[in-house]
């Protein structure tokens, strides 16, 4: 629990968690995308999300996160005419996503290179928020912390050549949560590392190293 837990952040619009949490959804986005720019853009929200994201600015602050704004950016209120600016299509789909929280956000982006990424992501109340799956692989981190995704093959040893390179080589660094997920034996896996603390970019480069490690990403804390 800390001071962000008690009072809210700091935010423009009427609710933190319709508001404030889509800003912070959005901005996981824009990290995912490591320097990419987006193109097209698809958002999907579901259930009260869905129901009230006109008169509570949740579109234009998924978008305006998107474009890397923060939750107390003036420029939310002015989200879509920046995207037109920008050249970025967007689109706002209200649906039902079976078996999740009530405001979720589904955001699909195409971007100007031609990968594709997918963030889904629940604002859970005061402006916290769970990111629940990044592409095609489950996942379950808050973004207050920095965040490690280290896309692999699923190998015997590799969970442990990755976390013994961070006890040894950099012994300041401790590990908040860890979880791995996988789409099926011996296939894409995924570890989610929460950190405390600063993430050298040299951990970063030397992981990628490890045979079998697909890609690597910092999400920086939010």
């Amino acid at each position: 629990m800390n001071i962000f837990n008690i009072i809210g952040p700091v935010m423009i619009g009427p609710s933190s968690s319709h508001t404030a949490g889509a800003v912070r959804i959005g901005r996981v986005a824009n990290k995912i995308l490591d320097g990419a720019l987006p193109a097209e853009v698809k958002i999907e929200l579901s259930g009260s999300f869905a129901r009230t994201y006109s008169g509570h600015g949740t579109d234009r602050a998924i978008l305006a996160g998107i474009m890397g704004y923060k939750s107390d950016s003036p420029e939310i209120k002015d989200a879509f005419s920046i995207a037109k600016q920008k050249n970025l299509k967007y689109e706002i789909i209200a649906k039902d996503i079976p078996d999740t929280h009530p405001n979720t956000a589904r955001i699909s982006i195409l971007c100007q290179d031609g990968k594709k990424r997918l963030v889904q992501g629940e604002s859970i109340g005061g402006g916290n928020i769970r990111i629940t799956q990044i592409d095609d692989m489950k996942v379950d981190f808050s973004g207050e912390n920095n965040t490690l995704l280290v896309l692999h093959y699923d190998k015997p040893g590799l969970v442990a050549a990755v976390t013994s390179l961070m006890f040894e080589e950099y012994k300041t660094m401790n590990i908040a949560t860890f979880q791995l997920t996988r789409a099926f034996k011996g296939g894409p896996a995924m570890m989610t590392i929460e950190v405390d603390g600063q993430v050298p970019e040299t951990l970063r480069q030397e992981i990628k190293k490890i045979p079998d490690v697909i890609n690597i990403l910092l999400i920086k804390a939010i």
